[in-house]
């Protein structure tokens, strides 16, 4: 440990050098992790965090809330289904209204049942109770979805006043309103008033005590080959363009978790060879190979984990903001993740520069051979 530290003292500047650009590279794969955790919820968080523990799909949706229609006959069979109890229609549509003075694009999800597709948790207000009032994704309050505020619908004119707000409950990366499914009718034919009542997107369900999510969704898919129901979080993670998301980010994350483990090995093996004659005349003077290899090993521990605290320290204070219409939220299991990963890479990959220490003859101080080459 006392030549770990000593050889670190030394070359101040070469240690630091390589402990930041593992602090900037932890910084990039912290923020990327983030900015996908962001987008995904940002897309299907409301479907994630709405209340329905089952939600039944047309086949013909493709697993997609917008291109889902469940008729009145695919209704009463889903109602019928045993296990159920209870269900209620959830509907969606996109809008265009104006929220504090400017246009914007507006997606609304009217639920039949409270608890059948309504948000799980309000962060501040309430639910609705009269028609017109909505709860609205706490991520929008500032561009005019806060409670108190006023939404109008164009064309149509109707107007929605948000009652509360939830987290985590966008649909679309777009702003998201949630209300009863009296008012969604309402406002569906306001846009349009020569539409017939509007037909649910989805049917929410609930089981029965001693029924699990997956058992009941079994149980609907068996009863026809029109419907499809998945868990919410099936739903979620299942809607077209999320498996691609995750996929993109994945091949980012693979290149950032191949690229620490090349640098710090390289680093060290780099060193190995310029300190050879020093390696030889301490193995000449006695000192065990072993003890060599655990200073070597002392280092690269020390250099990834103040890498890692220093790409967290740059992380943290763009963690809690905005980027764009996303919202980020410090992710403590990542850095957990991604500390102790790159931590076993890192060392993994010094196990060649150790190997080399290890191959060390005193024998060569004689000869000023050093390292093996």
């Amino acid at each position: 440990m006392f030549l770990a530290f000593k050889e670190m003292r030394r070359a101040k500047a070469r240690f630091g050098l390589l402990m930041a650009a593992i602090g900037l590279l932890v910084f990039l794969i912290l923020f990327q992790q983030t900015l996908q955790v962001g987008l995904i919820d940002a897309f299907v968080g409301g479907l994630r965090n709405q209340s329905a523990q089952v939600l039944v799909f047309s086949v013909d949706g493709r697993r997609n809330l917008q291109g889902s229609i469940i008729t009145p006959p695919q209704e009463q069979q889903i109602r019928q289904v045993d296990g159920v109890a209870q269900a209620g229609k959830i509907g969606e549509r996109s809008f265009t209204a104006t929220a504090a003075g400017k246009l914007t694009s507006l997606v609304m999800v009217g639920y039949e049942v409270e608890g059948i597709g309504s948000p799980t948790t309000l962060a501040q207000g309430r639910y609705p109770s009269a028609p017109g009032e909505v709860i609205a994704s706490d991520a929008d309050a500032s561009i005019g979805f806060a409670i108190g505020d006023t939404v109008r619908l164009d064309p149509g004119g109707y107007e929605l006043k948000v009652v509360g707000t939830a987290a985590d409950s966008k649909l679309f990366a777009a702003p998201t309103v949630y209300t009863t499914y009296e008012t969604y009718g309402q406002a569906v034919r306001a846009f349009n008033p020569d539409a017939a009542a509007p037909l649910p997107s989805v049917m929410g369900l609930n089981p029965v005590p001693g029924v699990t999510a997956e058992q009941l969704a079994e149980r609907v898919n068996a009863t026809s080959t029109d419907l499809d129901a998945l868990t919410r979080t099936q739903a979620a993670d299942q809607t077209p363009g999320v498996s691609q998301i995750q996929q993109s980010f994945q091949v980012i994350f693979l290149l950032y978790g191949l690229v620490v483990p090349f640098v710090t090995g390289l680093f060290f093996l780099i060193i190995t060879f310029q300190k050879a004659g020093s390696l030889t005349l301490l193995r000449a003077l006695g000192a065990p190979g072993g003890r060599l290899v655990w200073s070597l090993m002392i280092q690269v521990v020390v250099v990834i984990v103040a890498g890692v605290a220093i790409g967290t320290v740059l992380y943290t204070p763009l963690a809690n903001g905005k980027v764009g219409g996303l919202t980020l939220t410090f992710q403590s299991g990542a850095v957990l993740f991604w500390g102790v990963l790159l931590l076993v890479l890192g060392v993994l990959s010094a196990l060649f520069s150790a190997q080399r220490v290890l191959k060390i003859d005193p024998i060569a101080a004689t000869t000023g051979a050093g390292v093996e080459r």
